[in-house]
């Protein structure tokens, strides 16, 4: 997600009193209550819920060089060496919608986590805006500790005996996006990576010194990427930027699908920027994808 696009989240509403809330209301304020406060209301109405029967599915403790990450994990119940997954959140955290995005991997037959990267900076399902999420936590974390902390996470997969670090893959959307280009340049051993709609330029800073554009060149890892045409905060141009320099490195392992009419987010089924058929058809894209590299 760009910095400077400070619009994807609706402020909460006031709190109405129980007697004024009719039925509709109070079903998606029970459905919203494991969503961060800077994406309410929700959707109610197009929240896909996957269900953790046959899974083991819940928080986790990762051991890091600085200190104990929590994180979200499923997996098939009784499976280990599992093909594992690192699912990378958004900006607003790891709630409701990431956890079930895991439960949705671990159905398919993998081990899927989601680790809490900001944990050291704050809690960002307890902020009532993404202005606030973005000044007060994502402009403090640097790269090189998510990358540290998502290496952390595949060595627990490997330890825990759920996961095989040998078969193992990232996703991620929005913030989570960059890193899945990031992590892949950073780690050759993966199998494979699925951006959805991570931003691929930017101005190079103290904390974020590369871009995914300046990888390229020597990106080993296949990366699959997903964008909407009518993203308000990544455009098309930077796709095809990036399209350039894969192919110019030799790159036919990656690849970018943008659909035309998709906004920024079209994955994120609690938002109004949900677009069913792209969703469904880049979820389709991704199994493939992972099973296509061994995942």
């Amino acid at each position: 997600m760009e910095l400077k696009d400070r619009n994807i989240a609706s402020q909460i509403d006031s709190l109405v009193p129980r007697s004024r809330v009719d039925r509709r209301a109070f079903v998606a304020s029970a459905v919203g209550a494991g969503f961060a406060l800077a994406v309410q209301p929700i959707q109610a109405q197009t929240v896909i819920t996957t269900p953790s029967k046959g899974l083991v599915a819940g928080e986790v403790k990762i051991p890091t060089k600085d200190g104990v990450m929590p994180a979200y994990a499923a997996s098939p119940e009784g499976g280990t060496r599992l093909g594992t997954v690192l699912v990378v959140q958004e900006i607003f955290g790891v709630h409701e919608y990431i956890r079930d995005t895991t439960r949705r991997l671990a159905q398919r037959g993998y081990l899927a986590v989601a680790p809490e990267l900001y944990f050291r900076q704050g809690d960002p399902t307890k902020l009532e805006s993404s202005a606030e999420i973005l000044k007060q936590i994502v402009a403090k974390v640097p790269d090189a500790q998510v990358l540290s902390d998502l290496d952390a996470t595949l060595a627990w997969a490997a330890a825990s005996g759920r996961g095989d670090a040998n078969r193992a893959a990232i996703t991620g959307f929005c913030w989570g996006g960059r890193y899945v280009w990031l992590y892949a340049g950073h780690n050759p051993k993966l199998r494979a990576g699925v951006a959805w709609y991570g931003r691929l330029v930017g101005e190079p800073s103290a904390l974020a010194p590369r871009s995914p554009l300046d990888l390229a060149p020597e990106l080993k890892v296949p990366v699959l990427g997903l964008y909407g045409g009518a993203d308000g905060g990544i455009p098309v141009s930077t796709v095809e930027q990036m399209r350039s320099a894969l192919a110019a490195a030799g790159n036919k392992a990656s690849e970018l699908i943008v659909y035309p009419d998709a906004p920024h987010a079209f994955h994120a089924d609690y938002r109004s920027s949900f677009r069913k058929e792209a969703a469904e058809d880049g979820w389709k894209r991704l199994l493939a994808f992972l099973k296509q590299n061994g995942v």
